[in-house]
């Protein structure tokens, strides 16, 4: 809601940045760049030395870092497609995670010894099972071999503390949409050196200083070349108009979390203890993990149904009990089809600041009717995705007249194929 009505409060005076005199122009052009620094601050960012680059999401910010690289990546297996594909373009090596948390420390420790590495990529939390990877640890192991260290944090910023300054952590991206704040901004933070030696990750106007270009003649067999001096970071790489909104929105829910952050990491806790032993108690419900030593994880937990395609079950939980989760691979396909063997995929349940005690209940009780009922409606697959039939919820909120719709309370009683 706070950053809805930041939003709403900037938009009157919308209008681009770093490029005009008017009012409304310094307005915004104040609006971002203070953003950057709310962001910076949200991450613990060593001043003076890491710039904030606003980009699209953290899949547009990794890709960005890709290109500035000036050597080999190296990464695990068990990351999510951003982080997995990124690199692709650059000399890279991937390792295999291991059984074990212990173990894969180890095998990261020997592929850093093998050969040399200008940069280990890895996720902060896995956006399949929620485990947290021993950060500290990690950077320590990369910078004992010379090389730096890449978080994608977009599933950890959301629900835990992140400090670059005092973990050692050299670059860091995340996604605006993950921290409550949907107006499709993400960033990339870090060390400036590699991001001023880079090429623009978009090329236009707002990342030059000047541009000339010098023609041969005769001027209508127009050869010749342009001449470009291009700005530092973060505006060399923030070419054209930038997402003003989505910047300003993914600051103002820096600064709501921030605020809160305390609060929200103690209820978190509270619902994680309660989810995973619920699942647990299920027959035939199974709870995926990567590391059994494992010990700390976020607000995502991802789960195989007996018997149950993920896709069939996750149309059940929201038809007929108004209860949305996600369900397949989770675009991190190599981790999710080891955990799940030859099934199509899991089921992924991911807890929010909104989440309460009552709605994990609400989970529980619809995934033990399900085992022990099979569904109240029918379903089938329509394009790849199962959907109840007939479906009576109207899927075009956008119609005139159409009143907004909610899900159920926790003190609702579930009801087949019901209109949330």
């Amino acid at each position: 809601v706070e950053v809805a009505e930041h939003v709403a409060e900037l938009l009157p005076y919308y209008a681009s940045v770093h490029r005009g005199a008017g009012y409304a122009s310094r307005v915004c052009t104040a609006v971002l760049e203070h953003a950057r620094e709310t962001v910076a601050r949200f991450v613990g960012a060593r001043p003076g030395e890491d710039v904030v680059v606003f980009t699209r999401n953290t899949t547009d910010a990794l890709n960005l870092l890709a290109r500035a690289v000036p050597g080999p990546v190296l990464y695990l297996d068990i990351e999510h497609h951003a982080n997995l594909l990124a690199w692709h373009g650059t000399p890279h090596r991937v390792v295999r995670a291991a059984d074990t948390l212990d173990r894969t420390l180890s095998e990261l420790r020997a592929a850093l010894d093998t050969a040399p590495v200008a940069l280990l990529a890895i996720t902060g939390a896995s956006n399949v099972t929620g485990e947290i990877v021993p950060l500290d640890t990690i950077t320590e192991l990369a910078h004992q071999a010379g090389a730096r260290v890449a978080v994608d944090a977009a599933q950890l910023a959301p629900h835990r503390t992140i400090d670059l300054a005092a973990s050692g952590v050299d670059y860091l991206a995340l996604s605006g949409h993950k921290l409550y704040a949907p107006y499709g901004a993400g960033a990339l933070m870090g060390r400036r050196d590699w991001l001023d030696r880079s090429p623009a990750h978009l090329a236009g106007g707002g990342a030059v200083r000047s541009v000339a270009v010098r023609t041969a003649e005769p001027v209508s067999h127009v050869a010749g070349t342009t001449d470009v001096t291009w700005l530092p970071a973060p505006h060399r790489h923030e070419g054209g108009t930038p997402n003003l909104i989505g910047a300003a929105a993914l600051a103002q829910a820096c600064r709501v979390l921030e605020r809160i952050r305390d609060a929200t990491e103690a209820h978190e806790r509270a619902l994680l203890n309660q989810l995973p032993r619920g699942l647990s108690a299920l027959p035939g419900v199974q709870a995926l993990t990567i590391w059994p030593d494992s010990t700390e994880r976020v607000a995502v937990s991802s789960f195989v149904v007996d018997g149950y395609d993920p896709g069939l079950v996750a149309a059940y939980l929201s038809a007929e009990h108004g209860i949305a989760v996600r369900d397949g691979r989770f675009c991190a396909h190599p981790l999710v089809d080891r955990l799940v063997g030859n099934r199509p995929g899991a089921v992924r349940a991911s807890l929010g600041l909104s989440t309460r005690a009552c709605d994990i209940n609400r989970l529980l009780t619809a995934l033990r009717a399900l085992l022990e009922h099979g569904p109240r409606w029918k379903y089938t697959q329509v394009d790849g995705r199962w959907v109840p039939v007939p479906d009576p919820r109207d899927l075009d909120p956008l119609r005139l007249g159409v009143a907004p719709i909610s899900p159920p309370g926790c003190g609702d009683r579930p009801r087949p194929a019901a209109v949330w």
